[in-house]
């Protein structure tokens, strides 16, 4: 499934969410959204919250897969690659021994007694069956050689289909993940198929208010002026990061996709971080490992902060209690408080 299939039109489409239904972890099932014909406008946000936030976290688990499938893929095109070093040798030892056994075979018809009587040069004939014994000591050298070569050939073929089969049963996990993250989002949409055409209206227009008041709020691009931003100074790879990330407000949340016009979370700070010089992975779990763990009381701008347990969501910190982050399915990458999700642990990259 590309990125593209959760395009910025279903991100518009889907209901502008109040934080506070989303902190307060309001819960309310796709069944439930279905046995009640005609929702409130209040009911339906927390519905599409809860859905959008499913989606999010299937999601981010599919996106922790990517590592596992890269690593496992890799592996698979070097065993491949040994796989026909190996081959190579296989087939040049087979060809010494069927070169041997054509000159063995050459002199195998008459007996050594016989050769010796019919020769017109005995001393000759006698140096010539030294050799005779030497080339059949060879032809011995080669078959160990060959079984030797052919078992190691046969282990790595073994290997790469035991590893093709693991790459297989991953890919079918998150092939599943993107099955959930499009369920969930179709769900939602049901959602606001039964709200009325003047309340999806309200909701586009939410939508849209929010996104272009998150643009309003960027950092002039190209610049390190933030004076629009009530945050501090910061200098460095994390104020670069910083910079980066707050540059992106107003672009949609787009599961897989790490920029440079539509991101999820982990994807944003992926692509905010690697501006700065940073590697990160395309994974809010896997990034929970990749710098040096930091207290809440100890954050610094351009510090990951990561919520909900397990992982599924990861913001940066920008100072004075705020973040900036991808939030969700349906919403712009957006500055918020930073107790705005459940807090799990931050870590410092770089």
């Amino acid at each position: 499934m590309s990125t593209g299939r959760f395009n910025r039109t279903k991100g518009i489409a889907l209901a502008a969410i109040t934080s506070t239904a989303v902190v307060a972890g309001v819960i309310f099932v796709q069944q439930s959204a279905d046995a009640d014909p005609k929702p409130t406008l209040a009911q339906a946000k927390a519905q599409v919250a809860e859905l959008q936030h499913k989606a999010e976290t299937a999601g981010e688990s599919a996106n922790d897969l990517r590592g596992q499938i890269k690593a496992s893929s890799d592996r698979v095109k070097a065993l491949q690659s040994g796989i026909k070093t190996q081959q190579v040798q296989v087939d040049a030892v087979k060809r010494q021994i069927g070169s041997l056994a054509v000159a063995g075979y050459q002199t195998s018809g008459i007996s050594t007694t016989a050769q010796l009587l019919l020769s017109t040069n005995p001393d000759q004939f006698l140096s010539q069956a030294s050799t005779a014994q030497a080339f059949a000591g060879q032809q011995n050298t080669a078959l160990r050689r060959f079984q030797a070569a052919q078992g190691k050939l046969t282990d790595l073929q073994a290997s790469e289909q035991a590893e093709l089969a693991g790459l297989q049963a991953v890919q079918a996990k998150q092939d599943s993940l993107k099955k959930e993250i499009e369920t969930n989002l179709n769900a939602a949409e049901k959602v606001l198929g039964k709200l009325s055409d003047a309340e999806r209206a309200r909701i586009q227009a939410e939508n849209a208010q929010e996104a272009q008041a998150a643009r309003n709020s960027r950092p002039t691009r190209g610049s390190n002026r933030m004076d629009n931003l009530p945050i501090p100074p910061v200098s460095g790879r994390a104020g670069t990061a910083v910079q980066v990330a707050l540059a992106q407000m107003g672009d949609p949340y787009v599961w897989g996709a790490a920029g440079p016009s539509s991101f999820d979370c982990s994807g944003l700070m992926m692509y905010a971080w690697g501006k700065a010089g940073v590697s990160l992975s395309h994974s809010s779990k896997a990034q929970a490992g990749e710098g040096r763990p930091v207290s809440k009381s100890q954050l610094q701008p351009g510090d990951l902060v990561f919520y909900y347990s397990p992982i599924s969501h990861v913001a940066m910190y920008i100072g004075n209690g705020r973040i900036v982050h991808a939030s969700r399915p349906g919403k712009p990458v957006k500055t918020d408080d930073i107790d705005l999700m459940p807090y799990n642990t931050a870590v410092r990259p770089g």
